[in-house]
Protein backbone atom coordinates (compact mmCIF):
# COMPACT_ATOMS: atom_id res chain seq x y z
CA UNK A 1 0.00 0.00 0.00
CA UNK A 2 0.56 3.45 -0.48
CA UNK A 3 0.23 6.87 1.11
CA UNK A 4 -0.88 10.44 0.84
CA UNK A 5 -2.13 13.39 2.07
CA UNK A 6 -5.14 15.09 2.47
CA UNK A 7 -6.13 18.14 0.39
CA UNK A 8 -6.11 20.25 3.98
CA UNK A 9 -2.58 18.43 4.77
CA UNK A 10 -4.45 17.20 7.89
CA UNK A 11 -4.92 13.20 8.15
CA UNK A 12 -2.91 10.66 6.26
CA UNK A 13 -5.26 8.15 4.06
CA UNK A 14 -4.31 4.68 2.62
CA UNK A 15 -4.89 3.84 -0.83
CA UNK A 16 -6.59 0.64 -1.28
CA UNK A 17 -9.06 -1.30 -3.85
CA UNK A 18 -12.16 -0.26 -4.13
CA UNK A 19 -14.74 -2.89 -3.22
CA UNK A 20 -17.60 -3.81 -5.63
CA UNK A 21 -20.98 -5.12 -3.88
CA UNK A 22 -24.47 -5.67 -4.39
CA UNK A 23 -26.16 -5.12 -1.54
CA UNK A 24 -30.13 -5.29 -0.43
CA UNK A 25 -32.57 -2.85 -0.35
CA UNK A 26 -34.55 -2.50 2.78
CA UNK A 27 -36.52 0.32 2.11
CA UNK A 28 -36.44 3.22 -0.44
CA UNK A 29 -39.30 6.17 0.90
CA UNK A 30 -40.39 9.53 0.12
CA UNK A 31 -39.01 12.27 2.67
CA UNK A 32 -41.09 14.54 0.67
CA UNK A 33 -42.22 15.81 -2.49
CA UNK A 34 -38.45 16.35 -3.69
CA UNK A 35 -36.32 13.37 -1.64
CA UNK A 36 -35.78 9.82 -1.28
CA UNK A 37 -34.10 7.77 1.34
CA UNK A 38 -32.88 4.75 0.45
CA UNK A 39 -31.95 1.89 3.45
CA UNK A 40 -29.34 -1.05 1.91
CA UNK A 41 -28.25 -3.74 4.30
CA UNK A 42 -24.28 -3.69 3.93
CA UNK A 43 -21.59 -5.80 5.04
CA UNK A 44 -18.84 -4.45 7.47
CA UNK A 45 -16.32 -4.00 4.98
CA UNK A 46 -18.79 -1.85 2.74
CA UNK A 47 -19.17 0.43 6.14
CA UNK A 48 -15.81 0.93 6.40
CA UNK A 49 -16.41 4.66 5.57
CA UNK A 50 -15.22 7.61 6.31
CA UNK A 51 -17.82 11.46 6.38
CA UNK A 52 -17.83 12.85 2.87
CA UNK A 53 -16.80 10.00 1.43
CA UNK A 54 -19.12 8.51 -1.49
CA UNK A 55 -20.62 5.61 -3.13
CA UNK A 56 -20.63 5.03 -7.40
CA UNK A 57 -23.95 3.59 -7.34
CA UNK A 58 -25.15 1.60 -10.53
CA UNK A 59 -28.35 2.77 -10.94
CA UNK A 60 -30.98 -0.14 -12.77
CA UNK A 61 -31.88 -0.09 -16.44
CA UNK A 62 -35.37 -1.07 -16.89
CA UNK A 63 -38.04 -0.58 -19.85
CA UNK A 64 -38.23 3.17 -18.93
CA UNK A 65 -35.00 4.66 -17.59
CA UNK A 66 -31.91 3.46 -19.03
CA UNK A 67 -28.95 5.64 -17.04
CA UNK A 68 -25.38 4.99 -19.05
CA UNK A 69 -23.03 5.42 -16.10
CA UNK A 70 -22.87 5.09 -12.28
CA UNK A 71 -23.93 7.45 -10.28
CA UNK A 72 -21.55 9.39 -7.64
CA UNK A 73 -23.95 9.82 -4.48
CA UNK A 74 -22.92 11.03 -1.10
CA UNK A 75 -23.01 8.76 1.75
CA UNK A 76 -25.78 10.12 4.48
CA UNK A 77 -25.17 7.52 6.98
CA UNK A 78 -23.70 4.63 7.98
CA UNK A 79 -24.11 2.41 10.56
CA UNK A 80 -22.32 -0.85 11.28
CA UNK A 81 -23.96 -2.08 14.17
CA UNK A 82 -27.33 -2.02 12.25
CA UNK A 83 -25.39 -3.19 9.04
CA UNK A 84 -26.93 0.12 7.45
CA UNK A 85 -25.82 2.23 4.83
CA UNK A 86 -28.06 5.34 3.90
CA UNK A 87 -28.32 7.53 1.22
CA UNK A 88 -30.71 10.63 0.80
CA UNK A 89 -30.80 12.17 -2.75
CA UNK A 90 -33.46 14.32 -5.10
CA UNK A 91 -35.14 12.59 -7.93
CA UNK A 92 -34.74 14.61 -11.11
CA UNK A 93 -32.41 13.04 -13.85
CA UNK A 94 -32.67 9.31 -15.33
CA UNK A 95 -30.03 7.59 -12.83
CA UNK A 96 -32.02 9.11 -9.50
CA UNK A 97 -35.82 8.02 -11.37
CA UNK A 98 -34.56 4.69 -12.18
CA UNK A 99 -32.94 4.49 -8.51
CA UNK A 100 -36.17 5.55 -7.04
CA UNK A 101 -38.10 2.62 -8.31
CA UNK A 102 -36.10 0.44 -6.38
CA UNK A 103 -37.87 -1.47 -3.24
CA UNK A 104 -37.56 -4.06 -0.50
CA UNK A 105 -35.77 -6.86 -1.70
CA UNK A 106 -34.53 -5.07 -4.64
CA UNK A 107 -30.67 -5.35 -4.98
CA UNK A 108 -28.13 -2.39 -5.65
CA UNK A 109 -24.62 -2.49 -7.48
CA UNK A 110 -22.47 -0.13 -5.49
CA UNK A 111 -18.98 0.83 -5.66
CA UNK A 112 -16.83 2.32 -3.00
CA UNK A 113 -16.37 4.09 -0.32
CA UNK A 114 -14.42 6.40 -2.88
CA UNK A 115 -12.70 9.58 -2.00
CA UNK A 116 -11.28 11.20 0.35
CA UNK A 117 -13.70 12.18 3.43
CA UNK A 118 -13.82 15.50 5.94
CA UNK A 119 -11.62 15.51 8.62
CA UNK A 120 -12.08 16.60 12.90
CA UNK A 121 -8.39 17.98 14.15
CA UNK A 122 -8.18 17.16 18.01
CA UNK A 123 -8.29 20.91 18.80
CA UNK A 124 -11.69 21.40 17.03
CA UNK A 125 -14.09 21.51 19.89
CA UNK A 126 -16.58 23.77 18.27
CA UNK A 127 -18.08 22.99 14.54
CA UNK A 128 -20.12 24.86 12.42
CA UNK A 129 -22.42 23.38 9.54
CA UNK A 130 -23.36 25.17 6.89
CA UNK A 131 -25.34 23.65 3.51
CA UNK A 132 -28.48 24.00 1.69
CA UNK A 133 -30.87 21.00 0.01
CA UNK A 134 -29.43 17.69 -0.62
CA UNK A 135 -25.91 19.55 0.42
CA UNK A 136 -26.78 18.73 3.38
CA UNK A 137 -26.71 14.58 3.30
CA UNK A 138 -22.84 14.90 2.86
CA UNK A 139 -22.66 16.20 6.25
CA UNK A 140 -24.62 13.56 7.79
CA UNK A 141 -21.89 11.67 8.70
CA UNK A 142 -19.72 14.51 10.01
CA UNK A 143 -22.45 15.40 12.52
CA UNK A 144 -22.09 11.66 13.41
CA UNK A 145 -18.85 11.76 13.88
CA UNK A 146 -19.34 14.85 15.67
CA UNK A 147 -21.41 13.01 18.60
CA UNK A 148 -18.97 10.19 19.24
CA UNK A 149 -16.34 12.73 19.60
CA UNK A 150 -18.08 15.05 21.90
CA UNK A 151 -17.68 17.96 19.55
CA UNK A 152 -20.19 20.86 19.74
CA UNK A 153 -21.69 21.59 16.36
CA UNK A 154 -24.41 24.17 15.11
CA UNK A 155 -25.98 23.33 11.54
CA UNK A 156 -27.18 26.17 9.35
CA UNK A 157 -29.92 24.47 7.25
CA UNK A 158 -30.85 26.51 4.44
CA UNK A 159 -34.28 25.59 1.68
CA UNK A 160 -36.26 27.16 -0.60
CA UNK A 161 -39.25 27.11 1.71
CA UNK A 162 -40.13 25.31 5.50
CA UNK A 163 -41.58 21.95 3.94
CA UNK A 164 -38.60 21.50 1.79
CA UNK A 165 -35.55 21.71 4.90
CA UNK A 166 -33.85 18.50 5.18
CA UNK A 167 -32.04 16.86 7.75
CA UNK A 168 -33.34 19.25 10.51
CA UNK A 169 -34.27 16.61 12.99
CA UNK A 170 -31.50 14.30 12.01
CA UNK A 171 -29.12 17.01 13.02
CA UNK A 172 -30.69 17.44 16.86
CA UNK A 173 -31.05 13.96 17.48
CA UNK A 174 -27.00 14.13 16.90
CA UNK A 175 -26.86 17.07 19.27
CA UNK A 176 -26.59 19.47 17.22
CA UNK A 177 -27.95 23.20 17.62
CA UNK A 178 -30.09 23.92 14.62
CA UNK A 179 -30.64 27.13 12.82
CA UNK A 180 -33.21 27.01 9.54
CA UNK A 181 -33.15 29.58 7.13
CA UNK A 182 -35.01 29.78 3.99
CA UNK A 183 -36.15 31.82 0.86
CA UNK A 184 -39.86 31.61 1.63
CA UNK A 185 -39.12 33.43 4.75
CA UNK A 186 -36.48 35.74 3.73
CA UNK A 187 -34.05 34.51 6.23
CA UNK A 188 -31.76 32.67 3.59
CA UNK A 189 -29.59 35.71 1.91
CA UNK A 190 -25.88 35.70 2.46
CA UNK A 191 -25.81 38.75 4.42
CA UNK A 192 -27.99 36.65 7.17
CA UNK A 193 -26.31 33.71 7.18
CA UNK A 194 -23.19 36.17 7.73
CA UNK A 195 -24.81 37.65 10.68
CA UNK A 196 -25.49 34.53 12.15
CA UNK A 197 -22.68 32.94 11.77
CA UNK A 198 -20.46 36.41 13.02
CA UNK A 199 -22.90 35.77 16.50
CA UNK A 200 -21.64 32.25 16.66
CA UNK A 201 -17.91 33.23 16.48
CA UNK A 202 -18.79 36.16 18.79
CA UNK A 203 -20.82 34.03 21.64
CA UNK A 204 -19.38 30.55 21.35
CA UNK A 205 -16.81 30.61 19.22
CA UNK A 206 -16.43 28.59 15.62
CA UNK A 207 -13.09 26.46 15.26
CA UNK A 208 -13.98 24.82 11.96
CA UNK A 209 -16.24 25.34 9.21
CA UNK A 210 -17.67 22.36 7.03
CA UNK A 211 -19.86 23.15 3.94
CA UNK A 212 -20.92 21.43 0.89
CA UNK A 213 -20.98 22.12 -2.95
CA UNK A 214 -22.66 26.08 -2.99
CA UNK A 215 -20.42 28.34 -4.42
CA UNK A 216 -22.22 31.20 -2.61
CA UNK A 217 -21.71 29.51 0.56
CA UNK A 218 -17.89 28.92 -0.34
CA UNK A 219 -17.31 32.65 -1.01
CA UNK A 220 -18.68 33.61 2.35
CA UNK A 221 -16.99 30.64 4.41
CA UNK A 222 -13.69 31.52 2.43
CA UNK A 223 -14.37 35.30 3.30
CA UNK A 224 -15.28 34.89 7.08
CA UNK A 225 -12.87 32.41 7.10
CA UNK A 226 -9.73 34.43 6.72
CA UNK A 227 -11.11 37.47 8.32
CA UNK A 228 -11.19 35.44 11.95
CA UNK A 229 -8.52 32.78 11.21
CA UNK A 230 -10.79 29.72 11.18
CA UNK A 231 -10.22 26.80 8.64
CA UNK A 232 -12.38 24.68 6.96
CA UNK A 233 -13.35 21.85 4.29
CA UNK A 234 -15.63 21.78 2.05
CA UNK A 235 -17.43 18.65 -0.13
CA UNK A 236 -17.23 19.60 -4.01
CA UNK A 237 -20.04 18.27 -6.75
CA UNK A 238 -18.73 17.59 -9.85
CA UNK A 239 -19.34 15.75 -12.91
CA UNK A 240 -17.71 11.68 -13.02
CA UNK A 241 -17.43 9.20 -15.04
CA UNK A 242 -15.15 5.74 -12.98
CA UNK A 243 -14.83 7.70 -10.15
CA UNK A 244 -11.66 6.08 -9.50
CA UNK A 245 -9.60 8.59 -10.91
CA UNK A 246 -8.37 7.11 -14.22
CA UNK A 247 -10.90 8.78 -16.94
CA UNK A 248 -9.79 12.77 -15.74
CA UNK A 249 -13.61 13.90 -15.93
CA UNK A 250 -14.08 15.63 -12.25
CA UNK A 251 -10.53 17.64 -12.94
CA UNK A 252 -10.65 21.22 -11.27
CA UNK A 253 -8.08 24.11 -10.58
CA UNK A 254 -7.15 24.85 -7.54
CA UNK A 255 -4.43 26.96 -5.14
CA UNK A 256 -2.14 24.99 -3.09
CA UNK A 257 1.31 26.38 -1.80
CA UNK A 258 1.06 29.44 -4.68
CA UNK A 259 0.42 27.99 -7.41
CA UNK A 260 -2.65 26.86 -9.27
CA UNK A 261 -3.02 22.92 -9.51
CA UNK A 262 -4.92 19.88 -11.02
CA UNK A 263 -6.78 17.85 -8.56
CA UNK A 264 -9.28 15.21 -9.26
CA UNK A 265 -12.52 15.69 -7.37
CA UNK A 266 -13.00 11.91 -7.00
CA UNK A 267 -9.77 11.08 -5.99
CA UNK A 268 -7.83 13.80 -4.26
CA UNK A 269 -11.34 14.85 -3.16
CA UNK A 270 -14.11 15.22 -3.07
CA UNK A 271 -13.48 16.83 0.41
CA UNK A 272 -10.78 19.83 0.02
CA UNK A 273 -9.56 22.82 2.20
CA UNK A 274 -11.92 25.85 1.87
CA UNK A 275 -8.88 28.13 1.54
CA UNK A 276 -7.43 26.46 -1.95
CA UNK A 277 -10.85 25.26 -3.37
CA UNK A 278 -11.52 28.39 -6.10
CA UNK A 279 -15.15 29.89 -7.04
CA UNK A 280 -16.53 29.50 -10.21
Amino acid sequence: MTSATLATGTTPFQTRSPREAVLPVKSNDSVNGEYRLMVLAATPETLDCKPGQFFHLLCPVGAVHQPYLRRPMSIYGYYPDRGELHFLYKVTGEGTKALAELGHGDTLNVLGPLGQGYTIRDEWQNLLLLARGVGLATLGPLAQEAQRGGRNLTAICSARSPDVLMSVEHFRNLGARVITVTDSEGTSGMDNIQRLIESEIAQTGVDAFYTCGSNRMLKLLKSIGATHGIPGEIALEQQMACGLGMCQCCVRSFRRNGAIVQLRVCREGPVFGIEEAIEW
